[in-house]
């Protein structure tokens, strides 16, 4: 077979660790019930790896993602180092979102791995469009929470839905890959916003200003 018709390499899966810090946790039993943590944690992977990119760009560096289940307040967190991840989720949000409790945990776990695996500029990220990028790839992964509507924030770089939606529209207007390009472009180079410009043609403050009479003519204001 020709070199170029080799198929693309699989997605490489890390290790998954599961630790749960009280088993007698109303949480605990809701997470069990609702998901199954091996196959949950591969689906958050493989949707980072969807949206971020591709077969043969995909980092795998990450050896380890150990997820940690205990009471406490907030939602969730992750941290660690090059190739060992850890994410915290609370059982007390598991808890207060038993309604919907399948969709949310596994729309918490793909906002998280997510974490695991894009770049940050080497650090110098807004904070605002590192939790935006997430939740574009949770948004596309289909687990957006009912309340969410794409809707304009003080600043393009708000974070989480909002940003979310704000990359989706540039997502939309460029064609599907650009937000994978612009994570692309944060893996060797601190950050710019003139990133925006080589991604989506634009200043990201002229980008949003449109993105906002968007809203308007659609009545998202």
């Amino acid at each position: 077979m020709p070199p170029h018709d080799l198929p693309p390499p699989p997605w490489v899966i890390p290790n998954f660790v599961l630790r749960v810090e009280d088993l007698s946790h109303p949480g605990a039993s809701i997470f069990f019930d609702c998901v199954k943590p091996k196959e949950a944690l591969k689906l958050a992977v493989e949707a980072s790896y969807t949206w971020l990119y591709t077969p043969l760009t995909a980092p795998t560096h990450v050896k380890t993602i150990t997820l940690v289940l205990r009471p406490f307040d907030g939602v969730a967190y992750t941290w660690g180092t090059h190739d060992t991840k850890e994410i915290n989720f609370s059982l007390d949000w598991i808890k207060s979102s038993e309604a919907r409790a399948r969709d949310e945990i596994l729309g918490v776990l793909v906002h998280e791995v997510v974490h695991c695996y894009q770049y940050n500029a080497k650090e110098t990220c807004p904070g605002g469009l590192i939790e935006g990028i997430a939740d574009f790839v949770r948004l596309h992964a289909g687990f957006a929470p009912p309340h969410w509507r794409p809707r304009a924030a003080e600043k393009w770089d708000a974070g989480y839905d909002a940003t979310a939606y704000f990359l989706d529209w540039i997502e939309k207007r460029c064609g599907e890959g650009t937000i994978r390009r612009l994570n692309g472009y944060m893996k060797d180079s601190t950050y710019s916003v003139k990133l925006f410009e080589r991604v989506a043609g634009g200043s990201v403050s002229s980008l949003y200003a449109l993105y906002c009479d968007h809203l308007e003519q659609t009545g998202n204001l």
